[in-house]
């Protein structure tokens, strides 16, 4: 049973959230042009995730498109009407996503593609449906792309796959994103949906204390060491994990972003 369902006010196209079972989803709907992201939908995505970020209930988000698309990218005529804005909305809202508090996964199916690509890189995990299509094409608008996106995606899959996907624009199947390090899994036709479910539920199930952590140092955050520390030393989750251990039970872990302070 759905906790809350949500949508951005409006028709389409819109982005809509739900939350069931600690877990967030977020869907980009906008079918008449493959889930194309507007100039409203990069505007709302930000405020989204920062209410979802403080929502207690929260623990997994997971990002996706409606139907057989995750995304193909940013709606050009946006680009007709602000050009020069467009970019700048983009990648607040793939800030906004990388530095969601709490594990991300982007489900992937068919095109993720530019500004797809960009949320999905934002993500911390990736997985795709046999199909899925990805690629990073502002080289065939002539549009530079962000330093900070090109620096994220150089992060994840390194510099020679980042230059082939910008300098080519050229779209790369699941098995070969899976190869280069953009996907984590790739499911066969119809198990997506069931692997998301499941890798979900063994997020919920470690400590929010390890992953926390974890998420700020792998981004390269260097000055929460101490903090850290701190929270470990005063969590009980430690204990709470040996002792499940040797009990061969579940462990139990209470530590959480909304009372950590």
């Amino acid at each position: 049973m759905y906790e809350a369902n949500d949508t951005i006010p409006g028709m389409e196209p819109q982005l809509s959230h739900q939350v069931a079972d600690s877990v967030a989803t977020v869907v980009i709907r906008h079918p008449a042009k493959r889930n194309a992201m507007t100039t409203a939908m990069w505007r709302a995505l930000p405020p989204l995730l920062d209410a979802l970020a403080r929502d207690p209930r929260v623990r997994v988000l997971v990002l996706t498109g409606e139907g057989d698309t995750f995304c193909a990218g940013a709606d050009i005529a946006t680009l007709q009407g602000a050009p020069e804005e467009a970019p700048a909305l983009a990648v607040a809202a793939e800030e906004a996503l990388a530095a969601f508090p709490k594990p991300t996964v982007a489900a992937v199916r068919g095109h993720c593609v530019g500004g797809g690509a960009q949320l999905a890189a934002a993500c911390d995990l990736r997985l795709a449906e046999e199909g899925a299509l990805f690629g990073v094409t502002p080289a065939k608008l002539g549009v530079v792309y962000p330093a900070s996106s090109t620096r994220r995606l150089v992060s994840l899959i390194g510099p020679a796959a980042t230059k082939y996907l910008l300098f080519t624009a050229e779209l790369i199947d699941a098995d070969r994103a899976l190869n280069a390090g953009l996907v984590d899994e790739v499911l066969p036709a119809g198990e997506l949906d069931k692997r998301v479910a499941e890798l979900t539920r063994i997020l919920m199930s470690r400590s929010q204390l390890t992953q926390a952590a974890a998420k700020e140092f792998a981004d390269g955050r260097t000055d929460r060491d101490a903090y850290w520390t701190a929270q470990a030393r005063g969590s009980g989750d430690v204990a709470e994990g040996v002792a499940a251990f040797l009990e061969r039970r579940q462990p139990r872990f209470t530590w959480s972003l909304s009372t950590s302070g």
